[in-house]
């Protein structure tokens, strides 16, 4: 984006001293580190840092002192009347170039002290600082070590919500289920200590156990959620297929604990989810389970003829007709939710678009030995086959290995990349530039457009170009069907527009044939969607050279934005016959040279060699 806009995140005020503001729960990427550096010229100096005592000089990092006072003969594994080493000060106030001087010169890496027992790790932990983090570790830093409160490293950074922190650690072999002094792991200490639905989701892209439980309760991490009230950690937990049946040492399972603590909402959750599991012991709910596609596909036929027929039922009353429709559309929208999953339910607009331009094959008897029957024809054909193109290719989702996402994870954090904006902790993959992660596709899509309604699937680098010929098709299918019904109605109506007026019409039209009205008003809803969502794509691809999303975000970010921005002038804008060429990777006979980026694996900027412009992200 050519304006960027540099974010610097407080963390939390947990020290003893005056410390440079951390990254908190975000990662700490390299474009922040100039702002780091003037935020730690801004704090308050002391006016005479000759006369400062070495434990100050270290809060504030005064690297000279320090080294004056440590040859002077200061040892520097001698604590302060608090008990506190200089390394603590050094990790807590995240001064990477004191902890290198102080260990180099005996430091103890693993010292314990304070009021929480604690070692300088357990410091940098609890402000967020993943530079220091990283830094410890690899000067041999034990991340096994329990505090004084009896929580381990892992469970800090739980508590205290950095998830880079939790991430690198769960990268370098800390196991994430390791127990604290109480037996918790930090799964448990999430559900209990932090409501919402972030770390618990977050420690679940690790593969946890989520039946074991504590020493000393015997809780599991769903007894945890439901002892707090966390709502969205029970609902993270029952997902993921947390037991209902486990009993903690009083005898009592989490649906016993929510009717004790009389909390209504997970006392629904987990009926419903018990509800749930039962059913599914049952062959016919297992087999309606791997159904639900053709049950959807049988809805919609049953209630596109249903529609058909109470239009053309043998009666003059329009209030009967009108509440038997009523009553239709009623149980269409009922029925699916008994017989089909929600992650099913998303292709319920796709199966009845589908079903729709079945019943438009109709119009084929109509239309034999007219000239207009193999163009139709070829229309249906062309849009079927770039349905089924847009629903089968991959849209450009990246996939990686448990190993490989451990290796990014390591990577990024000690190269101070690991940014949560260019970070996926659903995936725990890199984004690559002009992704997104699409939250129905549970997956990072490269250059991201939409996910489409009508065709169930995520729109990005791999099916764009189908999907705007799927559009095109759609919306030719449609034109034909609604220039067909005014030729039916020309033929079979016995009175015309120009002769007895606009209501007349209309009545002849509704008496005449009330199926091919309906069919009619079906064509022009989605000629009117397609044809607008074509036109749109095409202005974008060609003039602005951005996908929807991108657009959005930009016109988004303008209105924040005192200045104007001009969505023309972006890096991935390069012409209108580039544009075109390098989307739909066309020569144009030699007149262009399109560039092929693969989009899945761009992760840095790029060169476009027609244009030699950088592509930046968006």
């Amino acid at each position: 984006m050519l304006c960027q806009i540099t974010l610097i995140l407080q963390c939390r005020n947990h020290s003893h001293g005056p410390h440079l503001p951390g990254v908190g729960r975000h990662g700490l990427c390299a474009s922040e580190s100039k702002e780091l550096a003037k935020a730690r010229e801004a704090l308050p100096l002391i006016e005479d840092s000759s006369n400062c005592d070495i434990v100050k000089a270290t809060q504030y990092g005064i690297f000279e002192r320090c080294k004056e006072l440590v040859e002077a003969g200061y040892d520097v594994r001698q604590p302060d009347k608090e008990n506190v080493s200089l390394l603590h000060w050094a990790a807590i106030n995240n001064r990477l170039d004191l902890v290198r001087f102080y260990i180099s010169k005996g430091a103890v890496v693993d010292q314990l002290g304070g009021d929480l027992n604690s070692t300088p790790l357990h410091w940098a932990i609890r402000q967020g600082h993943l530079p220091m983090v990283i830094l410890l570790l690899q000067y041999g830093a034990d991340p096994t070590l329990i505090d004084g409160e009896g929580f381990s490293s892992i469970h800090l950074a739980v508590l205290f919500q950095h998830m880079p922190i939790i991430a690198y650690l769960i990268s370098k072999g800390q196991s994430v289920n390791m127990t604290d002094l109480n037996g918790q792991t930090p799964l448990m200490l999430s559900a209990h200590k932090v409501l919402g639905p972030e770390p618990t989701g977050f420690l679940l892209k690790f593969n946890p156990s989520l039946n074991v439980v504590d020493k000393i309760h015997q809780n599991t991490p769903l007894h945890w959620a439901v002892a707090a009230g966390n709502v969205n950690a029970v609902d993270k937990l029952l997902e993921a297929g947390s037991s209902l049946d486990i009993r903690n040492v009083k005898g009592e399972t989490p649906l016993d604990m929510a009717l004790q603590n009389k909390n209504r909402l997970i006392i629904h959750m987990l009926k419903t989810e018990a509800k749930m599991r039962a059913n599914k012991k049952f062959r016919l709910w297992r087999w309606l389970q791997k159904c639900e596609l053709f049950l959807l596909l049988m809805l919609s036929v049953i209630t596109m003829w249903a529609v058909g027929y109470i239009l053309d039922f043998n009666s003059d009353s329009w209030l009967l007709k009108g509440c038997l429709l009523l009553t239709l559309f009623f149980l269409t929208s009922l029925l699916p939710r008994f017989l089909v999953g929600y992650r099913s339910l998303v292709y319920l607009p796709t199966v009845f678009l589908l079903m729709e331009l079945i019943h438009s094959l109709t119009w084929l008897s109509h239309l034999a030995g007219t000239p207009f029957y193999f163009a139709f024809l070829l229309s249906i054909i062309g849009f079927f086959y770039f349905f089924y193109k847009t629903w089968a290719t991959d849209p450009g989702f990246t996939k990686a290995s448990e190993e490989e996402r451990k290796t990014n994870i390591i990577t990024l954090a000690e190269t101070g990349c690991l940014d949560f904006r260019t970070f996926c902790t659903s995936c725990l993959i890199r984004k690559p530039l002009r992704s997104l992660h699409c939250h129905v596709c549970n997956s990072c899509v490269a250059r991201y457009d939409q996910h489409c309604l009508w065709t169930g699937r995520c729109v990005g680098f791999g099916n764009h170009r189908y999907y705007i010929f799927f559009l095109f098709f759609l919306s030719i299918v449609c034109d034909w069907i609604i220039y067909e019904s005014f030729i039916y109605w020309s033929n079979h109506c016995a009175t015309t527009f120009r002769e007895d007026g606009l209501w007349t019409y209309l009545n002849q039209i509704v008496a005449c044939s009330p199926w091919v009205l309906y069919i009619f008003m079906l064509a022009t809803f989605h000629f009117s969607w397609s044809t607008f969502l074509l036109l749109n794509q095409l202005f974008q691809i060609a003039f602005l050279g951005l996908t929807s999303h991108e657009r959005t975000s930009l016109l988004k970010q303008s209105r924040h934005m005192k200045q104007t921005l001009s969505l023309r002038r972006t890096p991935y804008n390069l012409g209108f016959t580039q544009n075109l060429a390098d989307f739909f990777q066309c020569g144009c006979f030699g007149l262009v040279r399109p560039c092929a980026v693969d989009w899945t694996s761009q992760y840095t900027m790029v060169f476009h060699p027609a244009k030699e412009k950088v592509l930046r992200s968006v």
